[in-house]
């Protein structure tokens, strides 16, 4: 009977985590180029609990579940009109250059100039490869092309680089759409079938009806597991007073 309470007690967890997957999701509704999350749900160990009419019963351990990747969905392109505002068509991401000298990716395409000329995300970090502005350009002046040629005027300022990698669902997310990558999702390469469209942004992939499903879903399961732990410790007590 005890491994009854772990096991509604697994499933009241694993929604949890779906749960908050979704909230989360549904959070950033209007965040540039936010990619839903996948949570992934597995069966907990079996064990043999005995027999009846001659067949071994198995008795699970519950359930678990974790996020286990991001929808990589085209999000819908949202025009702008802002010359720094730039969407991603396609696989990819921004490359971003952090303070402590790692490689950010991300496909929020909302730029900045700092007090340098440098064009950084909203956070302030630059691209990279870096792309500096000469004095007296502004970033009204800007021309970023669908291969991510930066110029202004007749001068090549740079290029915005896009890259992926082979496994994007095993990028490890770190927060403001920042994600890195890791030896699960391999080394970042060039992206060659993607391009940039500018003065666009890319839109939350998020479905809301379909968040919306899943979140009633986790409740009513969760609600479901949570009923499930008071009947059997209903039955404890009563088991409890038989042996008294």
């Amino acid at each position: 009977m005890l491994q009854g309470l772990y096991a509604a007690a697994s499933g009241m967890e694993a929604q949890q985590t779906q749960f908050d997957a979704v909230s989360n999701d549904l959070a950033n509704l209007s965040t540039p180029g936010y990619q839903a999350s996948e949570v992934g749900f597995q069966s907990l160990l079996y064990s043999s609990a005995g027999s009846s009419s001659g067949t071994t019963v198995a008795t699970g351990a519950g359930a678990s579940s974790a996020i286990v990747g991001r929808d990589q969905t085209q999000g819908p392109l949202q025009p702008t009109g802002r010359t720094l505002d730039v969407a991603i068509e396609g696989q990819g991401y921004l490359q971003i250059g952090r303070p402590n000298g790692t490689i950010g990716l991300t496909r929020d395409g909302v730029l900045e100039l700092d007090s340098q000329g440098r064009i950084t995300n909203q956070q302030g970090m630059p691209l990279q490869p870096p792309i500096t502005l000469p004095r007296g350009v502004s970033a009204d002046q800007l021309k970023i092309a669908s291969d991510g040629t930066v110029t202004a005027g007749n001068t090549k300022l740079g290029k915005i680089s896009i890259v992926t990698v082979p496994a994007p669902g095993q990028l490890q997310p770190d927060g403001d759409s920042m994600f890195s990558a890791t030896a699960a999702s391999g080394a970042t390469r060039a992206a060659s079938a993607s391009t940039l469209a500018q003065g666009s942004l890319e839109g939350s992939n998020v479905d809301i009806s379909r968040a919306m499903s899943d979140m009633i879903t986790a409740e009513r399961t969760y609600q479901m597991a949570s009923q499930s732990i008071q009947d059997q410790d209903q039955m404890l007590q009563i088991a409890n007073q038989l042996i008294k």
